[in-house]
Formats: structure tokens, sequence, C-alpha cells
């Protein structure tokens, strides 16, 4: 294995993802937290999925996009994860070329769709605000379609010369990747050619593309305060407030991990590397975990249902 990891080549068959460096003996326990993220966030995003197919009236834009949102962090979790615990339980370190690839396209694509979610929802939050009679006519189904499809194809274009780049760079030095998924610049990394035009494209589209949704949500949410605090009572503005609390708590969850793990992975040369490792891990699996938790809480709707649906579940048991 060795004299294979060292060996001159040019187009590897297989890269050997390490998991977290440093930590090898720790790694069936740091599987346990990891593992149990994941099985929070499968039942928690399907238990969202569920309710909103089950229930009419919850037929609307505003859970729409919510459901498209606990997609995204299932493909986000999941497209981790599994070869994440094979490395941790069964020390199954090789993976292969095209899917390295895959997974890589796969963890920023979506990661790009989840940032053009938080607008879109942005966007909802604005209109029934401070649009509320023109509500139903603006965000109509195929409006919602339509939005949806952009956010697609935009995290789809703008990823793709990721594992297209990747694929034409020449590997002559090492297929170790000190991390425990393929993430880009990890990979990047190991090309023994001038990366640069992939450093600064990852760099601009991380920049551009989250700053851009970062000023369209602040502008949104700068129309929707001033609307708030236009309103006679406190208990008016309470309430109206209230509709966009669990959207703003699960834009923090996502966008102040992913710009810090971006910025540490870039800049922050002297950290310990399995400090970067468990970062990255954390911040592709914490949102997926809290964001049905945030909205399961703090969504009225949401809550009632999942409420009626354990006391149905619980009444037909002891019945």
């Amino acid at each position: 294995m060795s004299d294979s990891n060292t060996t001159d080549f040019t187009n590897p068959s297989t890269f050997i993802l390490i998991g977290i460096p440093g930590l090898e003996v720790a790694h069936v326990w740091i599987s346990i937290p990891f593992s149990t993220m994941y099985a929070i966030a499968v039942l928690g995003n399907f238990t969202i999925l569920f309710i909103v197919k089950r229930e009419p009236n919850l037929h609307e834009p505003m859970f729409y996009f919510l459901c498209m949102m606990a997609v995204t962090d299932l493909v986000l979790s999941t497209s981790i994860l599994p070869k994440m615990l094979s490395i941790f339980w069964f020390n199954s370190r090789e993976i292969d070329f095209n899917y390295c690839l895959t997974q890589l396209y796969f963890i920023h694509c979506f990661s790009e769709m989840e940032s053009g979610i938080f607008v879109a929802m942005a966007f909802d939050r604005y209109v029934a605000i401070c649009d509320p009679l023109r509500y139903s006519t603006i965000l109509t189904n195929q409006v919602v379609a339509k939005i949806g499809l952009a956010v697609v194809l935009r995290g789809s274009m703008l990823i793709l010369p990721y594992p297209l780049l990747v694929r034409q760079w020449p590997y002559c030095k090492t297929n170790i990747i000190p991390h425990s998924y393929c993430e880009h610049i990890a990979v990047v990394k190991l090309a023994c050619a001038d990366i640069r035009i992939s450093s600064y494209y990852s760099l601009s589209v991380a920049f551009v593309v989250i700053g851009l949704d970062v000023f369209f949500i602040t502008m949104s949410y700068t129309q929707i305060l001033r609307a708030i605090f236009s309103l006679p009572t406190k208990e008016a503005r309470l309430k109206t407030f209230g509709t966009c609390g669990s959207h703003l708590c699960v834009i923090l969850t996502c966008y102040i991990p992913t710009l810090f793990s971006s910025l540490m992975h870039r800049f922050g040369h002297n950290m310990p590397l399995q400090l970067h490792i468990l970062i990255a891990n954390m911040y592709l699996l914490v949102p997926p975990m809290l964001h049905p938790i945030i909205y399961g809480v703090r969504t009225k709707q949401i809550r009632d249902r999942i409420l009626q649906l354990f006391t149905e579940n619980g009444n037909k048991i002891f019945s």
C-alpha cells in the first residue's frame, strides 16, 4: 500500500481518505456523535417532508421551500456520512477516483443550492409581510417551481467546473487525502500542477455567490423589519417577527460555520489539521440536524402537526 501511495502516477484510480489525521485511535468514538447527528437529521427532515405532504393546509410556498431545504440537507449529510463511517468502523479508506469526484460535486452543488433556498425563503417572508394582499398572486405554484428550478440550475452549473478541473490535473505526488471526505481544495492540493485556476474559481464562487445571497437576504429583512416596526402594537410586531425567527436561526446555523470553515481552510495554516477536518465535518452534519428541530419548535403549523401525529399514534397504541 505504501508503494502505491508514493509512486508517480498521472491519473489515480483511487484516493485514500485518512479520516481525521492524528485521531485515528478515536475514530470509533468520534463516529458516535456523528451517527447520532445523522440519525436526527434523517428522522427530522423526513418528518418535515411527511407532514407537509400529508397536510393540504401546508401546501404553501413557505413549506415548499422548507421541503426543498429538507431534501438538500438529506443529500448533503448522506453524501459524506456512509463513507466516513466505513473509514471510522472498518478502516475502509480507499475511494474510487470517479466516486470521489461525484462526492465532491454533490457536496458543493447542494451547498450552493441551500444558499439559494435561503434567498427564496427570505423573498417569501418579504412578500408575506410587506405585501400580504398580493402574496397568493405573486408566489403562485408556477413561480415557486421556477424559483426552485433556478436554484437547482445555478448550483449545478456553478459547481460543474470543480470536478472537470480536478479531473484534468496530473497527480504525481500522492493519492492520500488528509480528510474524511473528498473536499474540493483537499483534493486539488494533491495535484502537481498550477492549481490557481481551481483555487481562485472556488474562492470566487464562495464569496461572490454567498456574498450576493447574503446581500439579497439582508435587503429583504431590512424591508421586513421596517414593515414590522411600523405595526401599531407590540403584540403585532412580535407575532409578525416570529414568522421570520426560524428562518433567521437557520441562516445563522448554516452561513456562520460554512464561512468560518472556508476561511480557516485557506488562511488558518497555523491551526491543527484535526480541527480543520472536524469543523469541515460539523458544518455538513450540524445544520441538517438543527434545521428540522428549529422549524419543528418555532413554526406553529409544523409543531401542531407533529404533536397531533404523536398523540394519534399514542392513542392507537393504548387503545
